[in-house]
């Protein structure tokens, strides 16, 4: 029977505006965040949910399906009652500064808390100084310490007249108090020592032991009392710095009676007010005075770093890190020049997006985390340790001071982004992996296209137009953009999720109607939006058909040749793809060779090219050479093909080629093929049907129509055509075809205008077919190599 075309209806899935239910896209709601993926959002729920540790998640799914922003969103709207987590500051350890002590406020109460310290160290400031410097001080100061000194000047007026009894006076020295002996008024020199007899010298010394002793005596007794008086007066101190610090310590402890660090902080920062009086007291008396205070007082230490701040965030927060290096993850700690030297300060430890994601959701693309290998051993490590430890991996960098900041705990749920090749490859090379990311969620890159999908695909289409301002969509312009998608997904019966492509195409539409001067998108400014895009990537498909049109690659699209076909090959250019016809070839000739592939032979084939001529060989054994033995030679080749070749696509059609060199019979030039094949002949489906049937058509539209040309698919493909418009009308019009074929003798009848036929019990078939004379070739070729060896006999 006859081989039937396909229908115009059957090349493309339109799209009704009229079954879309609305006229413009400015009268439908918000879309949901994740179109077209129960699967995945099942398995997004279930991570979120589940309270165990290690059920972070990994989302498995292409590139362009809008992952990263979709499930950021998503998250967003799931954990939007959900409680906000704690805000996190950093104070400073007065006992041991290089490690800064981390302290966990309520959400949002960060910022107040600094504020209420800072506010605390100015009243300290200002009280301070104004409580010693009272009367009621002064005259406790006064009499405490003249008290002591009237003591002290006793002592040493006792010791001036016991040393004048005995012709001694005391003197201030360098090294303090000394006793000297005096003659007429005057201190004895040692030349006048030296004049004295032995008698009058050793009664100097005896005088001047006794005195020393006496004076040490004395002296132990002022230093006691001066310890007293110290001691009395640091009482008094701390208790004048009590009561002026009482209230208003006071009321700060009481904003936060149940969180004890808090209050032992404050404790703490107390007790070191307590211990720096004098600071606070000479700055305002050395302040009046124009002095300065000796050593330089780092009033920083009583700041507070409010590391991680919530105020802003609704629900969890849900982190999109873009550039996950160790320290945008981990967190840092910087560093400043002070008196020449590098050094740093609590106050300069800077929060990582692990810490502005703990008690929510942190989401990661794995291809920006992989390449940063301290990243991702750190980030394990944290999910490991359930904490985050912050520490500066800069190991060339020389600092006098480093810190040791105490670690926060971790309670995140980490989201990794990453193709199937990124996540089997953690599943076979890294240990950690399967312990810590327990969930798959995998995300397709199409959906079925029924209405309700066609109905969420509007939906997004009017909220990425609210989102970023583009101007609206009408039902027709819907209806092109769902086209477009089911184009993208390749398939006339599903949709494809790669929305960022969609939205690239929103925009370009809404670009091209402002340029048309229009409020709304229509149907032909998508269509413009398409063509124009086309135009700009299509540069090279332009030349290899200007190429064809010159006679410089060598192309026919009428007539008919024998052992030449018309395969059809799809070049990629990543931005852009498009079919391209190219002549395959065959010769056969007397000789026991059997099948050689030119392209396998110079090495320019790839293993399924080669696999795709193994099975051809044994198609044709299996066909031809159950009865007799096969002897010949044949030679196969992709003509004026200058690059490596892999696939199987082509294997149908160098079929048809070396049959017809076997046959001796011609081919229909007009006719292109597709399609892989079985030992059996069977047509296997193949990619890029469309591209390839809209590559063929285009080198015929240029060439000239005939009515007779078109090409030859799988039948299985006919579910992925989405033709262009301009195929679909020439098919309308009789001017191109599309044949589906389930075997290869439907096509080998469609291109040599002969019966395939059937064989009898023998394997033999009826004259007047194309098996029949492929046999002929084979038997003369067969008798000549038999009649070469009689010959060489």
């Amino acid at each position: 029977m006859p081989i039937k075309a396909l229908l115009p209806e059957q090349l493309r899935h339109t799209c009704d505006p009229k079954t879309l239910g609305f006229e413009i896209t400015d009268d439908l709601e918000d879309a949901n965040p994740i179109i077209g993926q129960p699967r995945g959002v099942r398995a997004i729920d279930f991570g979120i949910g589940m309270p165990c540790r290690g059920y972070n998640i990994f989302i498995v799914g292409e590139s362009g399906t809008g992952r990263a922003t979709t499930i950021q969103r998503f998250l967003e709207e799931r954990t939007l009652n959900v409680a906000v987590p704690a805000d996190w500051v950093y104070v400073n350890n007065f006992a041991a500064p290089h490690q800064p002590i981390a302290l966990k406020l309520a959400p949002g109460q960060g910022n107040l808390f600094r504020e209420r310290v800072q506010e605390l160290i100015t009243t300290l400031r200002t009280d301070l100084p104004k409580a010693f410097n009272t009367e009621a001080y002064q005259e406790t100061l006064e009499e405490v310490q003249g008290g002591v000194g009237e003591q002290q000047d006793a002592l040493l007026e006792a010791l001036h007249e016991e040393a004048r009894a005995r012709s001694f006076n005391l003197m201030q020295t360098a090294s303090g108090l000394a006793v000297v002996p005096v003659r007429d008024g005057q201190v004895m020199t040692s030349e006048m020592f030296a004049q004295l007899s032995r008698e009058e010298q050793k009664e100097i010394e005896d005088n001047r032991e006794l005195l020393n002793e006496q004076l040490d005596r004395a002296l132990a007794v002022i230093y006691q009392l001066d310890r007293e008086v110290r001691q009395e007066v640091s009482g008094l101190n701390q208790h004048v710095a009590e009561a002026a610090m009482e209230q208003p310590l006071a009321r700060l402890l009481g904003f936060y009676e149940n969180n004890q660090h808090i209050k032992d902080y404050l404790w703490s920062l107390h007790q070191h007010v307590l211990d720096n009086l004098d600071v606070f007291i000479e700055e305002e008396e050395m302040g009046q005075e124009g002095g300065r205070v000796p050593e330089p007082f780092d009033w920083r230490q009583y700041d507070v770093n409010v590391f991680v701040d919530q105020t802003e965030t609704e629900g969890a927060p849900v982190i999109l890190d873009d550039n996950p290096t160790y320290h945008n993850l981990m967190g840092r700690i910087e560093y400043e020049m002070r008196y020449g030297v590098m050094t740093t300060h609590f106050m300069n430890i800077k929060a990582g997006t692990l810490h502005r994601a703990n008690g929510g959701y942190l989401v990661i693309n794995v291809r920006d985390l992989l390449p940063q290998m301290d990243a991702w051993e750190g980030l394990k490590r944290a999910l490991k340790g359930h904490r985050i430890t912050l520490q500066n991996l800069d190991r060339n960098q020389v600092v006098t001071k480093s810190l040791a900041p105490e670690p926060i705990p971790l309670n995140v749920k980490v989201i990794l982004l990453g193709g199937h090749g990124f996540y089997y490859g953690l599943l076979d090379t890294d240990e950690d992996f399967q312990d810590l990311f327990k969930v798959k969620a995998e995300f397709n890159s199409v959906m079925p296209r029924d209405e309700e999908h066609e109905q969420e695909y509007a939906l997004f289409v009017a909220n990425r137009c609210r989102t970023e301002g583009l101007r609206h969509f009408d039902k027709t312009a819907v209806a092109k953009l769902i086209e477009f998608g089911s184009w993208l997904a390749g398939h006339q019966q599903k949709l494809s999720t790669r929305f960022g492509q969609i939205t690239d195409l929103i925009r370009e539409a809404s670009y091209w109607a402002g340029e048309n001067g229009q409020d709304i998108v229509r149907g032909e400014d998508v269509q413009m939006a398409l063509r124009e895009r086309q135009n700009r990537n299509n540069r090279l498909e332009e030349l290899l058909q200007e190429e064809i049109e010159e006679g410089m690659i060598f192309i026919s699209t009428d007539g008919y040749v024998t052992g030449q076909v018309n395969g059809l090959t799809v070049l990629d250019m990543g931005d852009y793809s498009f079919g391209q016809p190219g002549r395959i070839t065959a010769r056969t000739y007397a000789g026991d060779r059997g099948l050689v592939n030119i392209e396998r032979e110079v090495d320019m084939a790839g293993p399924i090219h080669n696999k795709g001529m193994l099975i051809l060989n044994a198609y044709l054994g299996g066909l031809y050479a159950r009865h007799n033995s096969l002897s010949l030679s044949a030679s196969l080749t992709f003509e004026q093909n200058y690059n490596d070749i892999d696939g199987d696509s082509a294997t149908s059609a160098e079929a048809y080629a070396l049959l017809s060199s076997l046959g001796d019979f011609p081919l229909r030039q007009g006719i292109a093929v597709t399609g892989s094949m079985n030992q059996w002949g069977d047509i296997q489906p193949i990619g890029g049907a469309t591209e390839k049937i809209e590559g063929f058509f285009a080198v015929c539209r240029m060439m000239g129509l005939t009515g007779d040309q078109g090409v030859i698919i799988p039948e299985a493909n006919v579910q992925n055509l989405m033709l262009s418009e301009e195929v679909v009308t020439a098919v309308a019009n009789g001017q191109f075809h599309v044949w589906p074929i389930r075997h290869l003798d439907e096509g080998l009848s469609l291109l040599s205008d002969l019966p395939a036929g059937e064989p009898d019990e023998d394997g033999l078939y009826p004259e007047g077919t194309a098996h029949r004379a492929v046999q002929e070739g084979l038997w003369q070729l067969t008798r000549k190599n038999k009649g070469d060896e009689d010959e060489e006999e």
